[in-house]
């Protein structure tokens, strides 16, 4: 009798032990430290268009960072490969996963493609962190997508357009803007189309005086580059174009062009180094005789640009550098430099520069007949010059959370901070 109530006794104690240690592995699993997401590997996301808050929600095990100094795992999407690179204790750690698109892809799919790569990298880092033993692997039996064809074939288009009226008793303005563009990008070709018109007009009425100035452009610009490997390219630029400033009725010039990147093209996200070459015929008419008594030309000239672009930790760098010249007299040329530095002088503050200037001998446009006062002030004409400049300068400064792990899209995607910019 007291061996089968010491019995009974220890299997009631075993099952109350079960009960209670199942409790506590349930309160273990369904609450994390509340430190966990300070444990997750911090991820600095670059890549065009790309933006760590839309894949916040679907890689969960990481924490995007809008600060690339705070990030210890440094992600570049390229157009054919994902690069992982680790920072601090995970500085060893590195990875390359091939992304290279399919046929015929919808973006939703290159989208689920992109963050099944992005999660099987940064797996690698999760598993090294203080949050690894939270994480749960498993296998998922995956159905084949259907293939979709995208009925718009990658094209993109956009419209704008938006007018604007000022006026007063003795002055009035009216301005009309509008342009088109379309776009087809892939990593064989980039096809780009755009179209502008511009239209203005300027009244001022004074006792005896009444002056009306009209202005007006249109333009149009089209390019079709072709991929020939990691370094080369080659295309056709064409451009048109119509103004009344530049004393222009019709300008049209197509140019062939190639280009040669030091850098493999794969590398653009982090830098480049090309040299763009392009020859070919200005076929133009002039609204009135030019300066050198000419009514319609046609010439043939050739450029050459050298780009250099860099972006570090420590901010980014670009400078251009271009030289033109026509064949019949190699005394009309241009030759025009332009750069823009970021340097990032501690967390959140950035310090910007901006500058270009140009030395100006190809003016064959200029009209014969000069420009009125008003036309001057109103700038309504192109005056002869030797040379042109601008500069800008500002700084930014952002601070905050350096998290993205919460998306809302109400009202848009507005960014805090505060900024300030001196032009001169």
């Amino acid at each position: 009798m007291i061996r089968s109530q010491q019995s009974r006794f220890a299997a009631a104690g075993l099952l109350l032990f079960l009960l209670l240690a199942a409790g506590a592995l349930a309160q273990v699993t369904d609450k994390p430290p509340a430190n966990a997401a300070d444990n997750l590997p911090r991820v600095w996301l670059e890549g065009p268009g790309l933006s760590g808050e839309a894949l916040q929600a679907d890689i969960a095990f990481v924490r995007f960072v809008t600060d690339r100094a705070q990030a210890q795992v440094i992600v570049t999407v390229e157009p054919t490969r994902v690069l992982f690179a680790g920072r601090g204790e995970y500085e060893k750690t590195r990875a390359e996963y091939p992304l290279g698109p399919e046929p015929n892809e919808p973006p939703d799919r290159f989208r689920t493609r992109l963050v099944q790569t992005l999660r099987l990298g940064l797996l690698r880092y999760a598993s090294k962190s203080p949050a690894a033993g939270l994480l749960s692997v498993s296998l998922l039996d995956a159905v084949k997508p259907t293939s979709v064809v995208d009925p718009w074939n990658f094209w993109v288009f956009s419209v704008s357009g938006n007018t604007f009226v000022n006026g007063e008793k003795s002055y009035a303005m009216s301005n009309l803007f509008g342009s088109f563009s379309a776009n087809r990008v892939t990593p064989d070709w980039k096809l780009r189309m755009s179209a502008g018109l511009s239209l203005s007009r300027n009244r001022y009425t004074l006792e005896d005086y009444d002056y009306t100035s009209d202005s007006h452009s249109t333009s149009f610009s089209g390019l079709a580059v072709k991929s020939l490997g990691d370094h080369w390219s080659a295309g056709v630029i064409l451009e048109f174009q119509r103004s009344t400033y530049a004393n222009t009725r019709w300008g049209v010039n197509p140019r062939p062009a190639i280009e040669y990147d030091v850098f493999p093209y794969a590398e653009s996200t982090k830098r480049q180094f090309r040299f763009l070459y392009t020859i070919g015929p200005t076929f133009i008419r002039y609204d009135e005789p030019t300066i050198y008594d000419k009514t319609r030309e046609s010439l043939l000239g050739q450029s050459l640009t050298a780009a250099l672009e860099f972006k570090q930790p420590w901010g980014a760098l670009s400078a251009d550098l271009t030289g033109s010249h026509y064949f019949h007299d190699l005394s009309k040329y241009r030759v025009e430099l332009s750069a823009e530095v970021s340097i990032r002088l501690f967390k959140g503050f950035n310090v910007n520069f901006e500058g270009s200037g140009s030395r100006v001998h190809d003016q064959l446009n200029l009209a014969k007949g000069g420009a009125t006062l008003e036309e001057v002030l109103l700038q309504r004409k192109q005056l002869a010059t030797g040379y042109s400049y601008s500069f800008q300068a500002g700084f930014s400064y952002s601070f905050g959370s350096i998290f993205s792990n919460i998306i809302n899209p109400r009202f848009g995607s507005g960014n805090g901070g505060f900024s300030m910019n001196i032009s001169m």
